[in-house]
């Protein structure tokens, strides 16, 4: 039997791969990219500290299979983590927005969750059905909060206006109204691969009926290779953009390195300023980030942009208010539908906005019901 083509060594690709060399199939893995773990591949520079070479990733789920299946592959460590953003006045505050944070822009002394609910209610506006992501938050946190830490931040990171946004995009932050302070608070577990993303996928990528090639690109002429192809690449440039182009923002990376520990216990910051910088990440407070202790740092800054004006890096999906990119994208589903033994997996592959753990449940049930089928 012919093996099975899997385009992407991310861990839509990874989970599928390992699934189906475990089931006896024999997988040819690719990526144009020159490593494997896709968007997750991490490193260590010469600061001797562990960088995500595309912006942190950060472990977090409330599904159990998917912490199973993950631990199978490499130790993890528990992670807590916790976000600060600079207001104009220089001082930092908890991200997503809580008691604490309210004090801080009202000049109030809540202690309550009573009290600060009762004020959001008090400057909330009476929406009842938002429209977009800017009503969605004037109808949680009104005008004052919204404009702060979500106006500006959505428009470098989107290149968006909130009022042209989906509120689904603004409602993945929660809202808290008590002090906690961390940012997966809901999430059951959080925790960080201790010796990194990369190693993580080699172990996944270890097996007898799994073969890896890198720096390599996807061609349709491939396919008369293998039984099946699962594909991770965008399907709008699988079909050649005959439909027209699937937006994605991307990021431009700004690595600084400090002398000695910067005095923070946050890892990340977001900048609420109207500058083009989102947010910056202190490496070495991500556990077993610090991989050789040489008295330097590296801390990250990122600067969105269109996918075009970085080599064509896509990370995020475009998710409107009206939905017309995801009109475009059942346009190219039912394409998809009509080809034969191809199934597109992944962020891009799905156009989804998706975290890690998604990704893998996701992945999971797919490449199941694909053997369940094949049984």
């Amino acid at each position: 039997m012919k093996p099975i083509l899997i385009v992407g060594a991310g861990f839509a690709g990874a989970v599928h791969a390992r699934t189906l060399a475990e089931a006896g199939f024999r997988v040819h893995v690719i990526d144009q990219r020159p490593h494997i773990a896709g968007n997750a591949y991490d490193y260590v520079d010469d600061n001797g500290i562990r960088v995500h070479a595309y912006g942190p990733h950060l472990f977090h789920t409330k599904m159990p299979r998917v912490i199973e299946w993950v631990q199978k592959f490499g130790a993890f460590v528990p992670y807590t983590h916790k976000v600060r953003a600079l207001l104009p006045s220089g001082v930092p505050v908890p991200l997503p927005i809580n008691l604490d944070t309210v004090n801080a822009v009202f000049g109030t002394d809540y202690q309550t969750a009573e009290q600060v609910h009762a004020h959001l209610k008090s400057i909330a506006l009476p929406i009842v059905e938002p429209a977009n992501a800017a009503e969605h938050l004037y109808a949680n946190i009104g005008l004052q909060l919204t404009d702060l830490f979500f106006r500006p931040y959505t428009k470098k990171m989107w290149g968006l206006d909130l009022e042209d946004m989906s509120a689904a995009v603004v409602k993945r932050i929660p809202l808290r109204t008590d002090r906690k302070d961390t940012y997966f608070a809901d999430d059951d577990v959080q925790m960080m691969p201790r010796d990194g993303y990369t190693k993580l996928f080699q172990t996944i990528f270890a097996h007898e009926n799994i073969r890896v090639s890198l720096t390599t690109r996807f061609e349709k002429s491939m396919l008369t290779d293998y039984a099946f192809c699962f594909n991770a690449m965008p399907i709008d440039e699988y079909f050649d953009f005959k439909l027209g182009e699937l937006p994605y923002r991307s990021l431009k990376f700004h690595h600084r390195t400090e002398a000695g520990i910067p005095e923070q216990s946050w890892s990340i910051t977001n900048f609420t300023d109207t500058g083009p910088i989102t947010r910056e990440t202190a490496w070495h407070l991500l556990p077993h980030h610090i991989a050789q202790n040489t008295g330097r740092h590296t801390l990250t800054r990122e600067e969105p942009c269109d996918y075009r004006d970085n080599h064509m890096e896509r990370y995020y999906p475009v998710k409107t208010a009206d939905g017309r990119y995801n009109k475009l994208y059942d346009q190219y589903k039912a394409l998809a539908a009509d080809e034969q033994n191809i199934a597109f997996i992944g962020r891009c592959g799905t156009y989804q906005y998706l975290d890690m753990d998604q990704v893998i449940n996701q992945s999971l049930t797919h490449v199941e019901a694909w053997l369940k089928q094949r049984a």
